[in-house]
């Protein structure tokens, strides 16, 4: 058997304004510096931050710098963070949040400029960087759970299976013909740029090296492939090799994830949200990076992480990642919302979304079009 791996860690300043619960993010107080925010983003940041924040947008980080003063908050996209301001951050008395899509996030891709129902808010790090603390590992390793929290945790996690919601709740239900004999794997391909690997899995790093690592290790196996749909769309990096065909037995391109859940045996991945959703459906998770849900006892994994020190009970992890650490905002009100408010949101948006918009299909042909030219 293969040792777990170490996955080595830094330190990270964490904000003393608040620790991030969901009950306690309705209303951001103080001036907000708000900077590396696509334009479209802008429109929806005031939502979450809620109606007791000033906001101020940047476009320039030494415009940004040279306004602020003891105490302000400055907020960045998580992927958009800068040596510079890591730097500057450490050495004054801002406070740096980090800013990323929440778990349940639309229907729809957010390549296709889909406004998110959930973001996080992170004063710490964020919850895919396995390299630094994040308010969500915070909860994990800290929080107590009080019997209400953990019932309403379960309550969600069936209502999400039931429902059949996943993060961007996309494809179409096809029949499918599997072996009755055999494993069942399903290995999500993921988007090779994303952050979630480059500070979550140092070791396997790609598609095809994580469909190599599942068939040398099932030789006997039925792996499904499923590519992320970011991919598919032509918006992101990811798409395998000719060869990989040997590797899979089957590749399903628009089957919706939840329609798989209910088929297979494991799913193999990196640093998927699938994992965490194949978890809500009592399926085994081996991780080959160090996502959020891995290192808590819950999943079978490669990697360990020193810092995950409690073994969490499916419902402690799902009331952290569902229900404590998000901010929910109803896209059409702006108002705040809680989880299970915004999983009725999603189901009406998922039973009223059927086609793309001609807004959707322009942009992912120009999407198409720019990423060859890169």
């Amino acid at each position: 058997m293969q040792t777990p791996s170490s996955i080595q860690f830094t330190h990270s300043k964490c904000s003393t304004l608040m620790t991030v619960h969901n009950h306690q993010l309705k209303n951001f107080h103080g001036t907000w510096h708000v900077f590396g925010f696509h334009y479209w983003k802008k429109i929806f940041i005031p939502d979450f931050l809620g109606a007791s924040a000033s906001i101020l947008f940047h476009s320039k980080f030494q415009e940004m710098i040279e306004q602020l003063t003891p105490h302000d908050n400055v907020l960045i996209w998580s992927s958009k963070i800068m040596p510079e301001l890591t730097a500057f951050n450490d050495n004054t008395t801002i406070n740096l949040w980090r800013m990323e899509d929440g778990f349940l996030r639309s229907v729809g891709l957010g390549g296709d400029l889909i406004r998110p129902l959930s973001l996080v808010i992170d004063s710490c790090g964020i919850y895919y960087d396995a390299t630094a603390p994040s308010d969500l590992e915070n909860l994990f390793n800290t929080y107590q759970f009080d019997t209400a929290v953990l019932q309403r945790a379960d309550q969600v996690r069936q209502r999400l299976v039931e429902l059949k919601l996943s993060k961007y709740n996309v494809g179409k239900t096809e029949s499918l013909n599997l072996p009755a004999d055999k494993l069942i794997i399903l290995v999500p391909g993921q988007v090779e740029t994303d952050a979630s690997i480059k500070f979550g899995s140092p070791v396997t790093k790609t598609n095809l090296q994580l469909l190599a690592a599942v068939r040398k290790d099932h030789p006997e196996a039925f792996i499904i492939y499923k590519p992320h749909p970011d991919v598919l769309t032509g918006g992101r990096l990811g798409e395998l090799q000719s060869t990989a065909v040997l590797l899979y037995d089957q590749l399903l391109l628009d089957t919706p994830i939840t329609d798989l859940f209910e088929v297979i045996d494991e799913l193999h991945t990196m640093s998927s949200l699938s994992g965490f959703e194949a978890l809500l459906r009592h399926k085994k998770v081996v991780t080959y990076g160090m996502p959020f849900y891995a290192g808590w006892g819950l999943t079978t994994d490669k990697l360990t992480c020193s810092r995950r020190k409690r073994k969490l009970s499916l419902d402690q992890l799902v009331a952290a990642t569902l229900i404590l650490y998000p901010i929910y905002v109803d896209p059409e009100s702006g108002d705040v919302c809680d989880v299970e408010t915004a999983i009725h949101l999603l189901h009406q948006q998922q039973s009223a979304t059927k086609t793309l918009s001609l807004k959707v299909k322009l942009y992912r042909l120009y999407r198409k079009i720019f990423e060859k030219k890169r």
